[in-house]
């Protein structure tokens, strides 16, 4: 991109304006296109971060190709599930110029315009093509009907879908989901189960307090009823992170979905490799899906399970489950992976880092 720091010192100063910026850019493309706005959930609060967000990692990313392109050629396939298509693009675009010029003031030469629409012409045109490719291969959405759902706890529940199509993805990604009484207001859920011949899919959903999406899955959802699943996206948390290296796995609450997943990838496609699960909950009943886990361990002798409740999770009160997990075993070489809340996942990594374990050995994400 041309003069990419200028994209960032001028992105840098207009955000300055906070929260102002997002608002503007929203009200100005609702203005000039209102046809997109039944694309857009009504509660735009996280919509608009995750703009600033996206917006963020192209220009801080506009010298790095190798990582910039994979990153906008996901968004173009993802943003086909809020049937957008090249011309929206347009708009985009005239909102995005709009809102620069209003919050750079006098700063916004004619220079940093022809910067900025150079830049957004190359991120509209890989998005938009990498969206068409998927078009040829996949729908832009999948529908997805409850087969069953079970009330793990007052705000848990452990939900079975039937994909209408056939879905790839691997085990560790998320989708992410609409239901039927909140159109286009999409969060997003990591499945519990790696890619399955019979098309269904598992998901464990904790109800967020205030949240709209998680508590109608919790408590709204009844057997019958007909969710929509973007395409799978990320890769922090897959298999090929690991570089075929054995696994420490740990889990809190639902994170345990992802992770649950990986064994079930290990066991229906390897390759074997030694795996350790740890999942820790502040008392039993935060041990919701033993059964399964049970199950699993006794399938297969590779993977042993070890659950962390109340004391013997170590220090619980910060959320870091480091403590039981390195008193166990040394695990030289191994690769760790660690999902649940963010304040868990944080602690956890920040003692498992102080431990010796290096970076390069630690998967998680950085917020669920």
């Amino acid at each position: 991109m041309s003069d990419s720091q200028a994209l960032r010192d001028s992105f840098a100063l207009v955000g300055k304006s906070g929260d102002e910026v997002p608002r503007y850019f929203y009200s100005y493309l609702f203005l000039i296109a209102p046809e997109v706005r039944p694309m857009f959930p009504i509660a735009m609060g996280a919509q608009r971060d995750r703009l600033v967000a996206a917006l963020g990692r192209i220009v801080a990313e506009a010298d790095n190709p190798d990582q910039l392109v994979p990153f906008l050629q996901q968004l173009g396939r993802d943003h086909r599930k809020f049937q957008v298509v090249a011309q929206h693009y347009e708009a985009v675009g005239q909102a995005l110029l709009a809102t620069l010029a209003y919050f750079l003031g006098e700063a916004w030469t004619p220079e940093l315009q022809h910067g900025w629409t150079e830049a957004y012409t190359l991120v509209a045109r890989t998005m938009v093509e990498a969206a068409e490719a998927d078009g040829r291969m996949n729908p832009p959405w999948w529908n997805a009907e409850v087969v069953h759902h079970e009330q793990r706890g007052f705000d848990l529940a452990v939900i079975t879908l039937r994909l209408d199509h056939p879905m790839t993805y691997l085990a560790g990604q998320s989708v992410m989901v609409e239901t039927p009484t909140l159109p286009s207001t999409w969060r997003s859920f990591t499945p519990a189960t790696a890619a399955r011949a019979d098309g269904t899919v598992e998901l464990h959903v904790r109800a967020v307090d205030g949240g709209l999406v998680s508590p109608a899955l919790v408590y709204g959802l009844r057997r019958g009823d007909v969710l929509r699943l973007g395409a799978p996206v990320g890769d922090r948390l897959t298999l090929q992170a690991s570089g075929g290296r054995d696994l420490v796995l740990i889990a809190g609450g639902t994170g345990l979905a992802p992770l649950r997943a990986l064994v079930e990838e290990i066991a229906q496609r390897g390759p074997q490799r030694r795996v350790d699960l740890f999942v820790g909950a502040r008392d039993a009943r935060g041990l919701y899906d033993m059964p399964a886990l049970r199950q699993l361990a006794a399938a297969h002798p590779w993977c042993r399970l070890t659950p962390l409740v109340g004391a013997d999770a170590g220090t619980f009160e910060n959320r870091s489950l480091a403590g039981p997990v390195l008193r166990a075993a040394g695990w030289h070489g191994r690769s760790f992976y660690v999902c649940g809340s963010p304040a868990m996942v944080s602690a956890t990594v920040r003692d498992l880092a102080g431990a010796g374990v290096p970076h390069d050995l630690l998967h998680f994400e950085d917020a669920r």
